[in-house]
């Protein structure tokens, strides 16, 4: 197989026909209904944190590193890493985190930005491959799909027309959503780093949605359709290169961008009936202890333990003791000593993201 050169950016051709068209309309309409639901919460935190360690399981579950939704909140609240794969997930949520920051400081995001990301997800500076001899193969087969460019200066070169085409809209008149498609394709068959490049990706994807103001928080993960899609994703990005695909593939991201969006807001209408049924059984069995911030923090995260409420209530360590103590006696929260630490597991928090 011959070394792989996508074309440089803007594709200067019409893509956008009716299917295209009416797919595009149907993934605004849940998108906006997202946005307009997250933005109606009272602390939008919830939903960011408790989203974003989801999307960084899922993702990181996509390049076949595996853990259980256990150790991904043990990992992430303990900041003890249990083992590889935990530090791989909450590495993957720093990246996110930075380049959230990135976009709502800076407005733009570079070629240097996207560097950064990548650094924090990998945990190293290597930058850009300078050495050839990378291919990408099928996991299960081992039969290479693609050669990326291999020559430094073309990586370079198409990394550096890729961020143009990212942040400069007049570049080419296609709806947002469709640009993101193309984004996508581009950077994963320019594959421009050693490791971390599918993750780098799907952060590019949430942060584009943020950058567009098509979102005002990071909270739509395709990471989880690509999960449920993965043989078809594999293909589908394949057949762009090699067999006129172009299309089918921005069908296919469409069709995601809808379905998650759609999720999502299942998920934080439950997690609002959830705190609402929650603040009843505390106002009817121990309203003494009741506050707003209390019932925030227990959604904040599927672990708390006692620090964590003393800094998010500004209480004194006794008084959170006694919180916590009151609300596992109402099985809101279920008490469980790991090592030599004491957690509270919002057990119906955790099922909630466990069953996505």
């Amino acid at each position: 197989m011959k070394e792989f050169t996508p074309k440089l950016l803007p594709l200067k051709k019409d893509i956008e026909t009716k299917e295209i068209l009416k797919a595009t309309t149907l993934a605004h309409r849940a998108l906006a209904e997202l946005k307009g639901l997250a933005n109606s919460l009272p602390n939008q935190k919830i939903v960011i944190n408790t989203l974003v360690l989801q999307e960084a399981k899922d993702s990181s579950e996509v390049e076949n590193i595996i853990t259980t939704y256990d150790e991904v909140y043990r990992s992430d609240i303990s900041n003890d890493f249990i083992n590889s794969d935990s530090k791989e997930v909450q590495n993957y949520k720093d990246a996110l985190y930075l380049g959230f920051d990135i976009i709502k400081t800076k407005g733009v995001l570079t070629v240097n930005h996207i560097k950064e990301i990548q650094a924090t997800l990998e945990k190293n500076d290597a930058g850009f491959r300078k050495q050839s001899a990378t291919v990408l193969k099928n996991p299960s087969t081992g039969e290479i799909k693609l050669i990326p460019p291999q020559h430094p200066q073309d990586i370079i070169n198409l990394m550096a027309n890729l961020a143009e085409y990212i942040n400069d809209p007049t570049l080419e008149d296609f709806d947002s959503l469709v640009k993101m498609a193309i984004i996508h394709y581009q950077f994963e068959s320019i594959h421009p780093f050693y490791d971390g490049n599918g993750r780098t990706g799907r952060i590019i994807n949430i942060l584009y949605l943020v950058l567009e103001g098509l979102l005002d928080m990071p909270i739509l993960y395709l990471s989880r359709y690509i999960i449920k899609n993965k043989s078809d994703y594999y293909t589908l990005l394949n057949n762009v290169s090699f067999h006129n695909g172009l299309n089918a593939w921005i069908m296919f991201m469409l069709k995601g961008i809808e379905v998650i969006s759609k999720e999502t807001i299942a998920v934080i209408r439950t997690i609002e009936v959830l705190m609402q049924e929650t603040k009843a059984i505390i106002l009817e069995k121990k309203p003494k202890i009741y506050s707003k911030d209390l019932l925030e923090a227990l959604f904040y995260h599927p672990y708390t333990k006692r620090v964590f409420i003393e800094e998010q209530l500004n209480v004194s360590r006794p008084t959170a003791t006694h919180y916590l103590k009151e609300l596992a006696s109402m099985e809101i929260l279920r008490s469980q000593k790991i090592g030599k630490e004491v957690f509270y597991i919002h057990d119906k928090l955790f099922n909630l993201f466990k069953h996505m």
